[in-house]
């Protein structure tokens, strides 16, 4: 049976893609190896750069993130290199097992799955390594599966305070344009993303932003790479193109979505993401539940995860939500299943449509029979009036 309205989507990626993204990819395909495509490329390239906050490279790869994962280890790692990851949740768990897969020897710090990566544990870890064999600390910025954000600043500072040479790599696939990220001045040596998060487009390209260092790191690599290797893309980056046939479809899009987020200014959209995460926070606290993210200022501005009550199944509980208010939300992961739902404010969001999907939201929990108090919408509401931007 049709239900009439738009579906909400509200899983914490992929976004909901604006008209102006939409109507941008549904441009004629024009030539990529042609005198017009160098324009769109070199927009494409240079924008990045400003989105990462870097003066150093971008690659564009058509890909998933997952793509980018191994880009960024196979230019910069040879056969049974240690790597140092900070499992804060499935996404680090995963590039953990994408690293042993292709050849590396990445050493686990576990974590509970509550809060951000700590800087003081990789500080001690990296101390101990006084032969440096550890060659990259590999971080997820915002854990899309938990709600938590780890400090990246400090855990360059905390690798500079032991003095060790290892590359710092950060995953920023969903928090790049929707969280701060500053590629330069947090120091950071290679950042991964994709365009289906902040960037508000459909999936299918990915990202690394790489240091100077890191290009100097991959010219003695040794791990295979071909599709991935930086320093074929370099080359035809410099006047706008690719190696290999770009999406370039995506390519409109990804140009529009830079305009859209330097109309709004980054500032502003990170201000957004921020009230938009303190608001859900709110109406989950006021209904009774529990924030899985339970580290004081490392909660996500780009999802809330929320524990659901010991004996009830978040899956039925969002299964009946889109059963009666057409609405998608995001499900627990591996360690997390069943026990956790996600709800997804990033992108192209607003005040208002928070309100729609809390809404949603508390009556899903009243259909589902949730153990929980009424009035988690109006707490986020109060929360949204007093700091309207």
């Amino acid at each position: 049976m049709r239900q009439p309205g738009r579906h909400f989507l509200q899983i914490p990626g992929p976004s909901a893609v604006p008209d102006r993204i939409l109507r941008a990819i549904g441009q004629q395909t024009i030539d990529h190896r042609g005198p017009d495509f160098a324009a769109v490329g070199q927009r494409a390239l240079d924008g990045m750069k400003s989105i990462f906050r870097t003066r150093q490279n971008v690659f564009i790869f058509p890909s998933s993130g997952t793509g980018a994962w191994e880009a960024a280890l196979v230019n910069t790692h040879s056969p049974g290199d240690r790597i140092l990851m900070f499992e804060t949740g499935h996404f680090a768990f995963m590039w953990g097992k994408l690293a042993r897969r292709i050849g590396l020897n990445p050493e686990i710090i576990e974590g509970d799955w509550r809060g951000g990566a700590d800087p003081d544990q990789i500080e001690d870890r990296l101390r101990a390594d006084r032969a440096h064999g550890i060659r990259a600390v590999c971080v997820v910025h915002n854990e899309t599966s938990t709600g938590s954000v780890s400090p990246i600043s400090e855990i360059r500072k905390a690798m500079d305070a032991a003095g060790h040479p290892a590359l710092l790599m950060v995953d920023t696939i969903s928090g790049l344009a929707s969280i701060d990220f500053q590629f330069d001045d947090w120091g950071v040596d290679v950042a991964v993303s994709g365009s289906q998060k902040g960037l508000m487009l459909p999936p299918g390209l990915s990202f690394n932003a790489v240091s100077d260092r890191a290009m100097e790191t991959a010219k003695q690599a040794s791990l295979p790479r071909s599709y991935w290797d930086w320093h074929d893309m370099a080359g035809p980056n410099k006047t706008g193109y690719f190696p290999y046939t770009p999406a370039t479809n995506l390519l409109y899009g990804l140009n529009e979505a830079i305009d859209m987020l330097h109309e709004e200014g980054l500032d502003a959209v990170f201000d957004r993401h921020a009230r938009n995460g303190a608001a859900a926070r709110a109406a989950v606290r006021a209904w009774g539940l529990e924030v899985l993210c339970n580290r004081q200022g490392q909660e996500s501005g780009v999802l809330t995860a929320v524990l659901m009550p010991e004996g009830h199944s978040a899956d039925a509980f969002r299964a009946k939500t889109l059963e009666l208010y057409d609405m998608s939300l995001g499900n627990g992961l591996s360690k997390v299943a069943d026990r956790v739902f996600r709800i997804g404010h990033l992108g192209d969001f607003n005040d208002l449509m928070l309100m729609a999907t809390l809404s949603g939201v508390e009556m899903g929990l009243a259909n589902s029979g949730v153990p929980h108090t009424p009035g988690g919408a109006q707490a986020a509401m109060d929360i949204l009036k007093a700091n309207a931007a």
